[in-house]
C-alpha cells in the first residue's frame, strides 16, 4: 500500500524547514508533545515508516543537511544535554539517521567504523567484557564515557549504526547479547527481546516489533529471530492478516493509513508492517 501520498505524510512534509530539518530541535524519539510538537527525528521516523526513502525530496534534503553537520559545516541546532558528551552523541545521532537512509554515506560510515572498533574489542574474547569496552572507548574517542548512552550501547542509535559494520564473529555475539538483555533497546523497547509480549493485539507488541525491525537488518537475524517468525505466523487470522488492535495507535508507529475508523484499515497497516519484517527475516 502506498502511504506516501496520504494526509499524514503531507502534514509532515508541509512542516519541513527550508534547510531540511523540522521544528526547533533535532533530538527526541519520544512521542510528539506540546513542548516538541515535531522534532526532526520524529519526522524522519514517521516518514520512514510511511515508506519514504533517500529518493524522496524531503529525505534527500534532510540527509544533505545532516551530512553538512557531520562535516562541521553547520550545527544541527542549539540544543545541548550536560549529562552526555553531547558533541559525540550528536555525531552518533546524525550518523545513524544518515545511514538509515543512505548506508554508504562516507562521513557516516567513517563514524560507524569508529564504533565498530570499540564493539569488536568489547566482544573480542567471545562475550561482552565491560573493561575491554571502556578501554576501547577511551582509545577511540580520547575520553571516558560520560553518560548512560556512552556506557550502554544497546540503544536505537548504536544498533542501527553498527549494521554491516561488524565482523561476523562480533555481530553473532552482539545479537545474542542484545536479544537477552534485560532492558532491551533503549528508546525503543525496555524488556528482554527473547520474551514475547503476553498479548499479541497490543501497543506493547508494536513497540516490540520496533526493536525487531532494527535487528532484522543484521545478517544473523534470520537465525537468531526464528522464534519471532513462528510467533508472527501463529498470530495470522484466517485471511492471512494481522491485527494489533485499536490501542496500538500511538501516533508513532501507527497509524500508517490516514484513519483507523474502519478496522479494515488498521488490519492493512498491521499486515503491511509485519510482512515487511518477515520479508527480511525469511531472507
Amino acid at each position: 500500500m502506498n502511504y506516501k501520498n496520504g494526509e499524514l505524510a503531507q502534514k509532515i512534509i508541509d512542516l519541513q524547514n527550508d534547510d531540511g530539518t523540522w521544528g526547533q530541535v533535532f533530538h527526541s524519539l519520544s512521542q510528539p508533545n506540546k513542548r516538541y510538537p515535531l522534532t526532526t527525528e520524529q519526522a524522519l521516523r514517521r516518514l520512514k515508516l510511511l515508506g519514504f526513502t533517500i529518493n524522496d525530496t524531503p529525505i534527500r534534503k534532510a540527509v544533505d543537511c545532516m551530512t553538512l553537520c557531520l562535516g562541521g559545516e553547520r550545527n544541527i541546532d542549539n540544543y545541548w544535554e550536560k549529562t552526555h558528551n553531547w558533541e559525540l552523541f550528536t555525531q552518533l545521532m546524525l550518523s545513524t539517521w544518515v545511514r538509515i537512509f543512505e548506508p554508504d554515506n562516507e562521513l557516516a560510515l567513517k563514524f560507524s567504523k569508529r564504533w565498530s572498533n570499540v564493539i569488536d574489542k568489547a566482544f573480542e574474547n567471545g562475550m561482552y567484557n565491560e573493561e575491554a569496552y571502556l578501554d576501547a572507548y577511551i582509545y577511540e574517542f580520547s575520553s571516558k564515557p560520560k553518560g548512560a548512552r556512552e556506557l550502554d550501547f544497546s540503544d536505537f542509535y548504536h544498533i542501527h549504526l553498527l549494521q554491516d559494520a561488524l565482523s561476523e564473529k562480533t555481530e553473532n555475539q552482539l545479537l545474542d547479547y542484545i536479544i537477552a538483555k534485560a532492558n532491551g533497546i533503549y528508546y525503543v523497547y525496555n524488556k528482554p527481546l527473547d520474551k514475547l509480549p503476553n498479548v499479541f493485539a497490543s501497543k506493547e507488541t508494536s513497540w516490540y516489533l520496533s526493536a525487531i525491525e532494527i535487528l532484522a537488518g543484521y545478517k544473523f537475524a534470520k537465525e537468531k529471530l526464528s522464534f519471532v517468525v513462528d510467533w508472527l505466523e501463529n498470530n495470522k487470522d484466517e485471511n492471512g492478516q494481522w491485527d494489533l488492535g485499536a490501542k496500538a495507535n500511538d501516533n508513532v508507529y501507527f497509524p500508517l493509513s490516514d484513519s483507523w475508523k474502519k478496522a479494515e484499515y488498521r488490519k492493512v497497516d498491521c499486515t503491511e508492517r509485519i510482512k515487511a519484517i518477515l520479508q527480511k527475516l525469511y531472507g
